[in-house]
């Protein structure tokens, strides 16, 4: 890969500067980031300071965290070495994995997951985990014939479900895609609102919408909509149907009642895989309604082929302050009055 550490002598054991080689510039200026900026993002997570020398980055700090800045920087400037751009996404991403320097992609998605199988494939971008948790949903996603990702909003629960959606349908392993989700309101009411049903009902399912068009070409989306090789519809249409050959995935389940999800759950047909998605603490049903989600948890522990994963707020990949008002609130729901 062509990354060098060059570690002067220390009179202590604890040394306090590792000195880490990039041979390309241009990527080392990529590495870097606009204005320096993954350089700081690395420095505020994990306590070090980074000063360029040249094409060296002299990495200062604590041995353990110098171990990891000096891991993160060398994974990174793989990832330019194959090709791959690197945001403050994926720079997140590397420092929650603590991934040690791969050699190309090939190498990067196997040490993510080992024998490569879980490589996940869209038209429009590169998709992978960037904490401990979404590395073993996904590969729960692969694996099991039911799963479920249960925790708050902003861990890509129903996002990297779609995204093996995708992979699994460009793969040829399904036929199509089903995403659903109970039209439940938050407050509002759906009969205030113009429009017939499907115009009533398309806000509910617009970030499945949105997830969509992040992994395929919005006029590909369209056809396969049209196609019916997608459809994104509500729970209440699931009714009667057997879904085969198909990847499903139920988003907002908290908001399923107990009939409604077992009536999901057994529309499970020949070659399909199904995703149950879901934050218990977001449940919009009606006052003394029971969740189905809390009551397939229940029933469903240890259930052959059936996984279930959890987040927490150190799995939120949105903005950095969305994990802190997580755990704020976690806080003040577990204090006493």
């Amino acid at each position: 890969m062509g990354i060098s550490a060059l570690t002067p002598p220390s009179r202590s054991e604890d040394m306090v500067e590792t000195l880490l080689e990039f041979p390309d510039n241009r990527l080392l200026i990529d590495l870097c980031g606009e204005y320096d900026r993954n350089l700081a993002q690395i420095e505020h997570q994990t306590g070090v300071h980074i000063l360029r020398r040249g094409n060296r980055l002299a990495v200062i700090g604590d041995l353990g965290a110098r171990e990891q800045a000096a891991s993160v920087l060398r994974g990174l400037y793989a990832r330019l070495e194959s090709g791959r751009q690197v945001v403050a996404g994926d720079v997140d991403g590397a420092l929650r994995m603590g991934r040690v320097a791969p050699v190309g992609r090939e190498a990067e998605q196997a040490e993510l997951f080992p024998g490569s199988r879980y490589e996940l494939r869209t038209r429009r971008k590169a998709v992978e985990p960037r904490t401990a948790a979404q590395k073993t949903y996904v590969a729960n996603l692969f694996d099991h014939e039911l799963a479920f990702g249960i925790g708050p909003a902003g861990t890509g629960k129903t996002y990297l479900a779609v995204a093996v959606g995708v992979t699994f349908l460009i793969g040829g392993q399904v036929d199509r895609i089903v995403l659903s989700r109970p039209a439940v309101e938050a407050g509002e009411r759906l009969g205030f609102l113009p429009g017939d049903m499907k115009e009533k009902v398309d806000p509910y399912m617009q970030p499945l919408y949105d997830a969509l068009n992040d992994f395929l070409p919005a006029k590909q989306v369209e056809k396969l909509i049209a196609d019916k090789r997608i459809e994104i519809a509500p729970l209440a249409f699931m009714r009667g149907r057997t879904l085969s050959n198909a990847f499903v995935v139920l988003d907002e389940a908290q908001n399923a009642t107990n009939m409604q999800m077992k009536m999901f759950l057994t529309r499970l047909g020949e070659g399909s895989r199904m995703v149950v998605t879901g934050d218990r603490t977001q449940v919009d049903l009606p006052r003394g309604t029971a969740s189905g989600l809390a009551e397939a948890e229940r029933i469903l522990r240890g259930v052959q082929g059936v996984s279930f994963n959890y987040f927490t707020g150190q799995d939120v990949v949105r903005h950095p302050l969305v994990a802190r008002i997580i755990e704020a609130y976690d806080r003040a729901d577990a204090e006493p009055g």
